[in-house]
């Protein structure tokens, strides 16, 4: 699995940085099956380039890693976000959420 992760050019168990799968954000999922935001907040099937974009907006630095898939489902290769930590992983998952949810209304 280490060797997974070199591949894709991240190491998972940075102690200074948060992962974002855009399952996490997902209101197709059910909070057992990966969703980590509320209902309220979540978004249906959340893209990659707009998870970065609420990441950017939020005031953090993305760095963006495409072909990665989640744990649960490693076929599905929905790529993932890196950030640094800035607070808790629960409060910068809330305010990208928010992001997110706001730029999904407005389009």
């Amino acid at each position: 699995m280490f060797e997974a992760q070199q591949k894709v050019g991240v190491d998972l168990r940075k102690r200074d940085k948060f992962v974002l799968w855009p399952l996490y954000f997902d209101s197709t999922k059910t909070r057992s099956a990966g969703r980590r935001v509320p209902k309220s907040l979540a978004v249906p099937a959340p893209k990659l380039k707009e998870l970065q974009k609420a990441v950017e907006q939020v005031g953090l630095q993305p760095e963006v890693v495409m072909d990665a898939g989640h744990p649960n489902s490693p076929w599905q290769k929905t790529g993932l976000v890196v950030v640094p930590k800035r607070g808790s992983k629960t409060q910068i998952l809330r305010r990208v959420a928010e992001e997110l949810f706001k730029a999904r209304r407005q389009t």
